[in-house]
């Protein structure tokens, strides 16, 4: 198995774990958030955690929800860069900022085969979030489709393509239950040359439509194998926040794409703190050719 480390960042930094939290810096500010895993003692003082612009407070060590409290008063939203893409950071009332910086490799990963392959390519990005993937591929020459269920966070995303001067790139902005439009596309004969899948452990479509993880992703991986063109570039499956291992995501990318020639790989998406800790941030595995 592999972890993935995501190197090339100045804008991000996890500065310290420890006592079921990280200490982490965005842009400008430094902000607490729980981190389960974290069962050793922090590396760096006191007055260092204390000094952070933010922490979050979870209901419980799993919850995404719960609240923030801030020492100072910060921006409600605040610029920040990853390589040729800017993009927007806020503190969510859900912990996140809009950004997880694990990805980045996966965002190097893909617009590099992107660039070595003959055009056209086209790419779908499903449960897209706020964006930064289908910036990246729509940088390197792909056609982007780019799914998510909340209307807030494509508008969001939009944002970040007009931040990073990325207006005039093929992206489509839908706003949809990913899986229904997964069955939608393969009835139409759409396809695909690569695809980025990042669904939540849990959420619901615009109409209310419930998607649980565990249930429902075989079905989405086998629907989505229907998708990809007779000249694949990759696939990537990631997924946070959920009781399976690597092992897990790599056999059920196996099983769902069987057939195809390649190679499949997995393991873990890490951050690396001050002290050279390493903390896993989430799952994924991913197949090319």
């Amino acid at each position: 198995m592999t972890q993935l480390c995501a190197s090339g960042w100045a804008d991000y930094e996890l500065l310290d774990t420890g006592n079921g939290a990280k200490l982490e810096r965005f842009g400008p500010y430094t902000f607490v958030r729980p981190e389960p895993q974290a069962i050793w003692r922090p590396a760096l003082p006191d007055r260092d955690w204390a000094a952070a612009h933010g922490t979050f407070t979870s209901k419980s060590p799993d919850d995404d929800s719960g609240g923030w409290s801030f020492r100072v008063p910060i921006e409600p939203r605040w610029t920040m860069k990853y390589g040729a893409l800017s993009f927007w950071a806020q503190a969510t009332a859900f912990r996140h900022m809009g950004v997880f910086p694990e990805q980045a490799d996966h965002w190097d990963w893909a617009a590099n085969l992107i660039r070595q392959a003959k055009p056209p390519v086209r790419a779908l990005n499903l449960f897209g979030y706020t964006g930064l993937f289908s910036l990246a591929t729509a940088a390197a020459g792909a056609s982007v489709t780019h799914v998510d269920a909340s209307k807030r966070v494509i508008g969001w995303a939009r944002d970040n393509q007009a931040l990073s001067g990325l207006n005039e790139k093929p992206i489509r902005w839908l706003l949809d239950d990913a899986a229904k439009f997964v069955r939608r596309e393969v009835r139409r004969g759409s396809t695909y040359d690569g695809l980025m899948i990042d669904p939540p452990k849990f959420g619901r479509g615009p109409n209310g439509e419930v998607w649980k993880l565990d249930e429902a992703l075989p079905d989405l991986l086998r629907e989505c194998r229907r998708l990809l063109s007779d000249r694949p570039l990759f696939v990537i499956l990631s997924c946070y926040a959920i009781r399976a291992s690597a092992l897990s995501l790599y056999n059920g990318l196996n099983d769902a794409f069987a057939g195809l020639d390649g190679k499949t790989t997995c393991g873990e998406m890490i951050g690396i703190d001050r002290a050279g800790r390493a903390l896993s941030h989430a799952l994924f595995a991913r197949w090319s050719p």
